[in-house]
């Protein structure tokens, strides 16, 4: 029988791919870093906001053991710019919010740092998030920020979670950390599910959980009801057959969906060979290709810009 592995302890520097640039969102004392993947010629069809979940860094959608499991190499060779963003109290913004933010702060200030970065730079036809576990929470909040849409700047084109529900289950109800060893199954679930190496070099993406951030955990059933109301794009959830983190027997994840009051009702697919880190594992460039095709949907149904 396969066991999860221990969770690695000690963050450290994580590797920059060729193709890969590291930049700052916003101006001001709170600024967010991120890594930009653009397409290798012409504008972009879209800018792909993904984010990170709980003590994980921008890395993670990088394909850090195996290049054909990176979702911005898949999303750029689409046409895509990516941008996988440092949430606020991770990595640049430490700095300034030690304790980083609660979620729904989380989302006015990259709402702000994303408006500011359609300033100078090409957005295509808006923005795409796609949010993983805890990040989820946070892209979710974001989705319902303002976004009047009259200009693709400020167009939301549609959201993608994964590894983020309603209800935790059972096994998650104490919160294990992430940094310690006790959320190993509920993050990994079994070996066969990543390539070889994917533990080791996992290490380098993990960074300290702000106390804003782990202060809301338990509060997270309560919120989401009035979070998913407020959401007005096409929304895609994705779980894998292994996720430990939530609560996925057939009424719960109808009564999730039915909670997206202000939008059409949501696809929602369990993965099947996939664990929590769905990007992470074998499973990824489905995964990936399947959230880009969904990308590829909400493209076709926005509202086109051209004169005439």
């Amino acid at each position: 029988m396969s066991t999860a592995p221990t969770e690695p302890a000690a963050p450290q520097t994580t590797p920059v791919p060729a193709g890969v640039e590291q930049i700052v969102l916003g101006h001001g004392p709170h600024r967010l870093g991120a890594w930009r993947s653009e397409p290798a010629t012409g504008a972009p069809r879209s800018v792909l906001v993904a984010v990170h979940g709980r003590a994980m860094s921008p890395g993670y959608f990088a394909g850090p053991i195996a290049p054909h499991t990176s979702l911005l190499a898949l999303a750029t060779a689409l046409g895509h710019t990516v941008l996988a963003v440092e949430r606020p109290g991770y990595g640049l913004s430490r700095a300034t919010l030690p304790r980083g933010l609660p979620l729904a702060e989380q989302a006015r200030l990259l709402r702000l740092s994303l408006a500011d970065y359609a300033e100078p730079n090409p957005v295509g036809a808006g923005f795409f998030l796609l949010g993983h576990s805890d990040g989820g929470k946070t892209a979710l909040h974001l989705a319902g920020e303002p976004w009047p849409g009259t200009t693709p700047a400020d167009r939301l084109l549609g959201l993608d979670l994964n590894g983020c529900g309603w209800h935790y289950a059972p096994a998650a109800a104490h919160f294990p950390d992430t940094l310690g060893d006790g959320a190993g199954e509920l993050n990994w679930g079994p070996l066969r599910l990543y390539p070889g190496g994917t533990f080791r070099a996992s290490r380098a993406l993990l960074r300290e959980v702000p106390a804003a951030e782990e202060e809301e955990t338990a509060r997270w059933p309560a919120r989401f009801p009035a979070a998913a109301a407020r959401v007005r794009c096409p929304v895609r959830l994705t779980f894998g057959e292994h996720e430990g983190w939530w609560c996925l027997d057939r009424d719960e994840l109808g009564a999730v969906a039915a909670c997206f009051t202000g939008t059409r009702r949501p696809v929602v697919e369990r993965l099947a060979e996939a664990g929590h880190n769905l990007s992470l594992g074998l499973a990824a460039p489905l995964y990936h290709a399947r959230a880009l095709a969904f990308l590829e949907e909400c493209l076709a149904a926005a509202p086109s810009d051209r004169p005439g």
